[in-house]
């Protein structure tokens, strides 16, 4: 299949209606067609991978190309030079969190990146390496305990970012590392009190928020 195709077949499909949607909830790029995610997981699966049709779709620059290119493109094939671009260019908070979960997490370069951008001071590079930690704390059962020890360390250490788009990254990490089993919930819960300590707004919003859903009755009774 051909860029001009998938194109086409995006103008024919297209919702405005949608696409209004998405832009009032802060989904805002270049062009937008009002897709839905079912429409383009079922595009993507038609188109399979594809490396360098992955590069034009990105090239292109829009939502639905842009999630596209990261649902086709071969995690093999895929550079860190590559990841540092792509992520320099994300432009709002869907693009990014489906970047991360359909292809970063299959790299082999997504601990590196994840810890490399935990410390960047671009919001959205930066949102990159919190939402790869969210995305391996819950697709990768086989992570090494001290790559998650790390992980909230760093998460720690970002808990006083008060952009909106990195402070709700780093909530959603925390969790996400808390649910995995027993253990690791009372490791989160325990960093969690660690940043609620901190003082600063973003880090008791966090803390907070955390909490809450760690030490809910339902999460604790599914644990045990």
């Amino acid at each position: 299949m051909t860029l001009e195709e998938i194109v086409q077949w995006l103008e024919t499909n297209q919702n405005k209606e949608n696409a209004e949607g998405m832009e009032r909830f802060g989904i805002a790029t270049t062009k937008i067609y009002g897709l839905t995610m079912p429409q383009l997981r079922k595009m993507a699966k038609v188109i399979g991978p594809n490396h360098a049709l992955a590069l034009k779709l990105w090239s292109f620059n829009s939502r639905e190309t842009r999630i596209l290119a990261g649902m086709v493109e071969e995690p093999k094939k895929t550079t860190p030079q590559q990841m540092d671009t792509w992520a320099q260019e994300f432009d709002n908070w869907e693009i990014c969190d489906q970047t991360c979960q359909n292809l970063y997490i299959k790299t082999r370069f997504a601990i590196d990146k994840a810890i490399e951008w935990s410390d960047d001071e671009r919001e959205y590079v930066k949102r990159s390496g919190f939402a790869i930690m969210a995305w391996l704390a819950f697709k990768k059962q086989h992570l090494k305990e001290d790559t998650l020890h790390t992980f909230l360390t760093l998460l720690k250490e970002g808990a006083s970012d008060d952009r909106k788009m990195v402070k709700k990254s780093v909530n959603w990490a925390l969790r996400q590392i808390g649910k995995r089993d027993k253990e690791w919930n009372d490791h989160a819960i325990a960093t969690a009190k660690e940043i609620a300590l901190i003082g600063t707004k973003p880090a008791r919003w966090i803390a907070r928020d955390a909490l809450k859903e760690l030490e809910s009755k339902a999460v604790q009774l599914r644990l045990r």
